[in-house]
């Protein structure tokens, strides 16, 4: 199992753990994270933006331009941010930890 650490708007610390090959976006609704991941994946919005802790930021694969094009039009962005549709969880990455943006809403729970 891969753990994860999600930090809410809040800064609660909420542990989640899945298998390898999962996507954090998957993780983190499961969570309860308000993480809307509108378009699936898609990397057609940027409803699912984490800000992953700088010690964890350079372990991930670098990001496509398309992620990059999206995450331009997140609220919040900052320079270890990532979309969480896009970050797929390995051994390596046992214990990231990310944090919520404090601007993200999950449109679908209401």
């Amino acid at each position: 199992m891969v753990r994860v650490l999600f930090i809410t708007r809040g800064g609660e610390k909420v542990e989640a753990a899945a298998e390898p090959g999962a996507r954090l976006l998957e993780v983190g609704q499961a969570a309860g994270m308000p993480l809307e991941g509108t378009c699936e994946g898609q990397m057609a919005c940027s409803t699912c933006h984490v800000v992953v802790a700088p010690e964890w930021f350079d372990r991930l694969p670098e990001a496509v331009e398309d992620e990059e094009d999206m995450l331009d039009l997140a609220a919040g962005a900052c320079r270890t941010s990532r979309l969480s549709c896009q970050i797929v969880l390995t051994d390596e990455l046992d214990g990231i930890e990310v944090r919520i943006p404090s601007d993200s809403h999950d449109m679908q729970r209401r």
